[in-house]
């Protein structure tokens, strides 16, 4: 571990720290952000009767668009000229979210994502390249300082470029590979293409994160780059990179929670769930200065447990995400996330970890194809057995999701391969 004592600490002893952290928090919040004073009085909130876990469900959410709302800087709870670092989202669907930090921010971001290169079995001998971009998006500069805070040897190669990639990997003697899944199997494709084999590589340990993604993946990762794959989970808005990550047990993600207080909510009435059920992850931050966030609203849709892993941690973990509530379609009344389909196509033979969702509308009627690479062997084999493959997996997609779907076959490579988030959904729906 990285840090026993907080990763190992006593479950009573930890609540007693969050709720010193939260009160704090809720405090400097309130007084410094007039967001949150004009949320605190509207909801008749007084932040020192916060005295309880259970208190902190009386507080109202904290949404998206309260960093849009209120851009640039007006969530921040310090003066700018004690913002030492911002990033931001793209602003691709409006307004961008901008997040800043001080340097005690930065020294937390950077001691919590060593924290979870540690958990996913990193050392201060490993060689990282990080294949996340370096700008305003916080995952290549937080998983860039937490690597060098572990003490291991950083190559920042960024993203793109990606036979440069595979011959910085090779000759620099990669061990640690930071990326998206997606884009994980893509420099595979690529390893391919140029006739190099994993075995030449000096590849141990995949951390992945930026995405969803499913087991079926992971077990496709590990089984073509002939490494350990493992997740972590992070936003921009809570801190980036560095809130939860995988220990070798690969049975949750273990949430930082003496930085972080997580809660399951159930994304249609906001109703707080018990621990073990499924639903939309709500987070609290306890040691943000510059942007305090409380009850944040991630969309993530996980389930949290408490039951003891092997790897001595007592902090809460949470599941690999499994969609989002916005990436949630609904097609003709039926709710469908693309994770459900994904599960059923990575558990054919001959099937491609690459697929696309095409929402379409015919008339008044929802139309949603399935767009599926295949191997050559399918592909291009008699019309029978391509018939027979198409027509048994469409069916299963259709028994799981309760609605008729369109089966697509493409050649291997056929969709657009890209070193950020893959685009698994096109909705050409009017909306």
């Amino acid at each position: 571990m990285w840090e026993k004592q907080y990763e190992s600490m006593d479950r009573n002893d930890l609540e007693q720290l969050q709720l010193e952290r939260l009160q704090a928090t809720l405090n400097r919040a309130y007084r410094s952000v007039r967001f949150y004073k004009a949320l605190f009085d509207e909801a008749g909130i007084i932040p020192e009767e916060i005295k309880t876990m259970e208190d902190l469900a009386h507080i109202p959410f904290t949404r998206k668009t309260a960093l849009r709302d209120n851009y640039p800087y007006g969530m921040f709870a310090v003066p700018l000229r004690e913002v030492v670092r911002i990033h931001s989202s793209s602003g691709t669907s409006g307004k961008p979210t901008v997040v800043g930090y001080t340097k005690n921010d930065l020294a937390h971001w950077s001691n919590l994502v060593a924290r979870i290169l540690v958990s996913a079995g990193v050392t201060s001998e490993d060689v990282i390249q990080i294949a996340f971009g370096y700008g305003l998006f916080t995952g290549g500069f937080g998983l860039h300082y937490g690597a060098e805070r572990l003490g291991a040897s950083v190559i920042p190669v960024s993203s793109g470029n990606t036979e440069k990639q595979v011959m910085i990997m090779k000759d620099y003697k990669t061990t640690v590979l930071v990326c998206t899944p997606s884009y994980a199997l893509y420099i595979a494709e690529v390893l391919e293409q140029m006739g190099i084999h994993p075995n030449e590589l000096s590849l141990k340990i995949g951390c992945f994160g930026a995405e969803t993604w499913s087991e079926s993946i992971r077990g496709k990762i590990e089984e073509i780059l002939y490494i350990k794959a493992r997740d972590n989970y992070g936003l921009s808005e809570i801190i980036g990179p560095g809130v939860a990550g995988e220990c070798q047990y690969k049975c949750g993600m273990h949430i930082n929670e003496d930085h972080f207080i997580p809660e399951i909510i159930n994304p249609e009435t906001g109703e707080r769930l018990p621990i073990g059920e499924k639903g939309e992850l709500v987070l609290s931050t306890l040691t943000k200065e510059a942007l305090p966030m409380i009850r944040y609203r991630t969309g993530d849709i996980t389930r949290l447990t408490e039951e003891p892993c092997q790897c001595g941690r007592t902090l809460m973990r949470m599941d690999r995400v499994t969609g989002r509530t916005d990436d949630m379609l609904i097609i003709r009344g039926v709710n469908v996330f693309p994770s459900q389909i994904e599960h059923v196509l990575l558990e054919e033979e001959g099937a491609e970890p690459h697929y696309q969702l095409i929402v379409d509308r015919e008339g008044a009627l929802d139309i949603l194809e399935v767009r599926l690479e295949v191997c050559d062997k399918i592909f291009y084999d008699e019309v029978k057995l391509q018939q027979e493959f198409q027509k048994r997996v469409q069916k299963k997609i259709s028994s799981v999701l309760g609605i008729k779907v369109k089966l697509t076959l493409i050649e291997p490579k056929s969709l657009e391969r890209t070193a950020g988030k893959s685009k698994r959904v096109i909705d050409k729906r009017e909306k």
